[in-house]
């Protein structure tokens, strides 16, 4: 039988970056084109027929709105980066959230 040691003898598991801050630098512009491209896409899709196709591409436009804002909250804090790409998504998250609402 193997010996195991008893737990106050072990040593700790730790998390490696856990509640470690890391100022990693502004939004970079990849992020913000790929959620307009994402968006864009879940608009396409929704405007399918078919039932699969426009609810997958419901789903990612309900998906993205959370993620957006919180992409937007951490640009606040650590730099937009790209003001341009920044405006085109918040024009995108916009015109989707008008499309749902009326």
């Amino acid at each position: 039988m193997a010996h195991v040691a008893p737990t106050s003898h072990r040593r700790a598991t730790r998390a490696s970056h856990r509640g470690h801050r890391s100022d990693d630098g502004p939004i970079q512009i990849t992020t913000w084109l790929g959620l307009t491209f994402a968006f864009v896409l879940g608009l396409v899709l929704t405007g399918r027929s078919h039932v699969g196709v426009h609810a997958a591409g419901i789903t990612l436009l309900v998906m993205l709105v959370p993620l957006t804002i919180a992409v937007f909250g951490t640009a606040f804090k650590r730099g937009f980066g790209s003001g341009k790409a920044a405006l085109t998504t918040a024009a995108s998250l916009a015109f989707v959230l008008v499309k749902f609402f009326f």
